[in-house]
């Protein structure tokens, strides 16, 4: 046998026991197309339809370093080191449409670690149809009336409660009115102890100008009436101000709506856009029972969705709660948005 007849004969026997395997081999069907994710503009910037579905989701938080020293502007304590907290929020924002308006479900989670202890924190997450809220979040009659003008320690004298298992209806005109009615469960020092509930109501008018708002809630458990009243004013696409009077009908002690001493407390703010980057945020608040409190910071995006915030808080204690003098705090927050 030659060379050329080996070379035939193998190629053959090849051939062959290929064809026999081959008879054998798993078919392998065409990958089906897949269904990339898409935009959903209908709710703003954010949104993306989930795959498959006409539910559009939005996911989004923030990170964030705070460290504070000096004095505690809430109670007058001194701190010996310094005061630190890191903390990573995540926010899910699902919404469709139904012909029943709008159906949402929002959830927020923060995991944090304050000077060595770890905590897990849930703020909100609640279920909306057509203007009907169920679930946990804030009390209305905190967020009704909103929240103060950038300041970190905005709370030093509260205006309202937070947390809160509630159940509400929100009315939104087309000519800028809205009113709200709500039952709420109360926070921690202030639950109901029987089946009445706590009830809040509010009112808002709303334009270019800025706003007017007013909100009451009612404690079921002490029978006590709180209220504020706040006039937001928009002097320039850079400037705003507002400024929020509260009265509590017993101010000898608080309730679950109003969180200050003393029949009334009195807040007041400014925020200032001095630049493309830096955003300047005063504040200043008293209460009747004495206390007086004032907040300055400067707002930087060093580069977009990284802001680095200083802060400095003044407290001066004028009430037997406490042992008197001044409090100063300052605070440097490093928050990067997503």
């Amino acid at each position: 046998m030659n060379i050329k007849s080996l070379l035939l004969g193998s190629a053959a026997a090849l051939v062959a026991v290929t064809g026999a395997r081959a008879a054998d081999a798993v078919v392998v069907a065409e990958p089906e197309a897949v269904e990339y994710v898409r935009v959903c503009d209908t709710y703003g910037k954010g949104f993306f339809y989930i795959p498959g579905t006409e539910t559009c989701l939005k996911i989004g938080g923030y990170l964030r370093y705070d460290a504070k020293a000096g004095d505690d502007p809430y109670d007058g304590g001194e701190r010996g080191t310094w005061w630190k907290r890191s903390r990573a929020t995540l926010r899910f924002d699902a919404r469709s449409e139904t012909e029943l308006g709008t159906l949402r479900s929002f959830a927020e989670t923060r995991f944090q670690y304050t000077n060595g202890v770890q905590e897990a924190v849930l703020p909100a997450a609640f279920i909306e149809l057509g203007g009907f809220r169920i679930g946990l979040s804030d009390s209305q009659f905190s967020s009704w009336t909103d929240y103060t003008i950038g300041i970190i320690s905005d709370d030093v004298i509260s205006y309202g409660a937070f947390e809160n298992n509630q159940v509400s209806y929100t009315y939104t005109g087309t000519n800028g009115f809205s009113a709200t009615i709500g039952l709420e469960q109360g926070v921690s020092g202030f639950v109901i102890d029987d089946y009445m509930p706590h009830v809040v109501a509010g009112v808002k008018f709303e334009q270019g100008w800025g706003k007017i708002s007013l909100v009451g809630g009612y404690d079921s458990v002490v029978e006590e009436f709180a209220g504020k009243l706040r006039l937001d004013a928009k002097f320039s696409d850079t400037v705003s101000a507002f400024i929020m009077g509260g009265y509590n009908s017993d101010g000898d002690k608080r309730n679950a709506f109003a969180q200050w001493y003393g029949d009334y407390a009195v807040w007041g703010g400014v925020t200032a856009k001095v630049s493309d980057k830096a955003t300047v945020n005063a504040q200043a608040a008293y209460e009747e029972g004495g206390t007086f409190a004032g907040a300055l910071n400067v707002a930087y995006e060093l580069v977009p969705g990284f802001t680095i915030t200083p802060e400095v808080n003044y407290t001066s204690f004028d009430d037997s709660r406490y042992s008197g003098g001044d409090a100063f705090q300052g605070i440097l927050r490093f928050q990067r948005n997503f």
